[in-house]
């Protein structure tokens, strides 16, 4: 938290996807923090704790989403933990996204109602 904030921490390497994502969850009425890389979210993590993850599944690296949430998983990570992704249903139906250390898989294009609806639940307003 922040101000009275919670804190939305997204990580993708797309700044299109960055932008329109923190445009969302600001209006939503939460403080938005965004790395473009794992190491960089790793970081951005650590520093701002945040309440709330958001991390594409198919960055520039290979498995550096993957490997990010196995990371925050291995440091103690209590925030909720959503993969974006294009393959987001295929994801669910090859591998359990608990058993990665996810809360949940946002399918790309996100749908902006959805997203803002799963903070809400999530955080609260």
């Amino acid at each position: 938290m922040r101000d009275g904030k919670n804190v939305v921490l997204y990580v993708d390497d797309d700044p299109d996807m960055l932008d329109t994502i923190g445009m969302v969850v600001e209006s939503a009425g939460y403080v938005y923090e965004r790395a473009a890389t794992g190491e960089e979210g790793l970081k951005k993590y650590k520093e701002t704790a945040p309440d709330f993850v958001i991390v594409d599944l198919m960055m520039e690296e290979v498995d550096a989403g993957t490997n990010l949430v196995k990371e925050l998983r291995a440091i103690g990570n209590k925030a909720p933990v959503y993969m974006l992704s294009s393959v987001g249903d295929q994801l669910n139906m090859q591998a359990q996204y608990g058993d990665l250390g996810l809360t949940g898989v946002f399918q790309k294009p996100v749908n902006f109602d959805t997203l803002k609806a799963t903070l809400k639940n999530k955080l609260g307003a």
